[in-house]
């Protein structure tokens, strides 16, 4: 009988019990470090790393894409940051740039904070 990771099965506990708000956050989180990560491959000049985790946040951008709910207004407005965001990636994939890395990461980080704030109120207000 194998043995299973602690980590790697609280890590699946969590996942699994997570409601769509959190799980949401967890893709932005996600998307931060896959950015994080390739930025500092771009300082290093490892290549393959560098794409390899621009390519993880282009796939969480573009999932989150899906998930869209465009019934609501609001949602236009994600979709418009997340094909901007979509864009930028690309565009920094292909020139392995930083710059545009540390731009994409910033709408990041203020996505994901706006994101943790809803959940706040809507935890405040017993709606989640």
């Amino acid at each position: 009988m194998a043995v299973q990771n602690p980590y790697a099965q609280y890590q699946n506990n969590k996942i699994m019990t997570a409601s769509p708000a959190e799980l949401t956050l967890m893709l932005y989180e996600g998307a931060i470090k896959f950015c994080n990560i390739a930025i500092v491959a771009i300082e290093e000049n490892d290549i393959q790393k560098s794409h390899i985790n621009i390519v993880k946040v282009q796939k969480i951008i573009d999932y989150l894409r899906q998930t869209l709910d465009m019934k609501y207004a609001v949602a236009q407005d994600f979709e418009n940051i997340y094909s901007y965001l979509s864009g930028r990636l690309v565009e920094a994939n292909i020139k392995k740039d930083k710059d545009i890395l540390e731009e994409v990461n910033t709408h990041l980080h203020s996505v994901r904070d706006n994101w943790k704030e809803v959940m706040r109120v809507s935890k405040e207000k017993g709606t989640s």
